[in-house]
């Protein structure tokens, strides 16, 4: 997994101190900032470590180059999305009603790219020039939708569509496979919107969802 990894994001050395993982996310951090603020291909390494007020020589000694630095952001991303989530052995989660657990994903998934605007804002601009960046993607879809199937099944989701006998794991992702590759492209698209038409945007997105489940219930 650990060559995997390094093959993807290109990163040199995996921090092994506290104060080794600060400075890294501190250069991830200061990074983010210059890419939003002025893009991805209008920022140099020179000006991160300057920003970040650390040798270049130091910044070289964790990340090979930018393109590096770009994708252990998105898998940083991806992985604090899954944080907020918490779709892995989430009893409170199994408590609500299906509407109530389609809005609370859905809201968790928004305000996420809220909180964190570079994630698509990053990703739209680099996708194209960093073919890697789609494998981290592919990685973490494929993570949330086993995590997704997992969370159905456990709701009883697709019982109704199985003559009575439970779903497959594969019945089941394929379902996760739907939600999140048509929900997470609408939730993204309802942030280019104005306040009040996103609002009823989303609303939207969760009719869809929530429909999508009924039927399979």
């Amino acid at each position: 997994m650990a060559s995997r990894q390094t093959r993807i994001s290109g990163i040199r050395r995996k921090p092994q101190q506290a104060s080794s993982q600060e400075r890294v996310n501190h250069i991830l951090d200061v990074a983010e900032e210059l890419f939003v603020a002025q893009g991805f291909g209008a920022t140099s390494t020179n000006e991160i470590a300057k920003k970040a007020q650390v040798p270049i020589g130091s910044l070289y000694q964790f990340f090979s180059d930018k393109k590096a630095i770009v994708l252990l952001l998105m898998e940083r991303y991806n992985r604090l999305l899954h944080e907020r989530l918490a779709l892995a052995d989430n009893a409170e989660l199994m408590q609500l009603s299906l509407p109530e657990y389609v809005s609370h994903l859905i809201d968790i998934t928004s305000r996420f790219f809220d909180d964190h605007p570079g994630y698509h804002a990053i990703f739209m601009e680099t996708q194209g020039s960093v073919p890697e960046l789609r494998e981290t993607e592919d990685a973490a879809d494929a993570q949330l939708i086993v995590d997704l199937a997992a969370s159905l099944a456990g709701r009883g989701i697709g019982d109704g569509k199985s003559q009575g006998s439970s779903p497959s794991t594969t019945d089941l992702e394929l379902m996760a496979l739907v939600l999140v590759k048509a929900i997470t492209p609408l939730i993204w698209l309802s942030r280019l919107q104005e306040p009040e038409k996103r609002l009823r945007m989303v609303a939207e997105i969760k009719r869809l969802a929530l429909g999508y489940l009924s039927i399979s219930s």
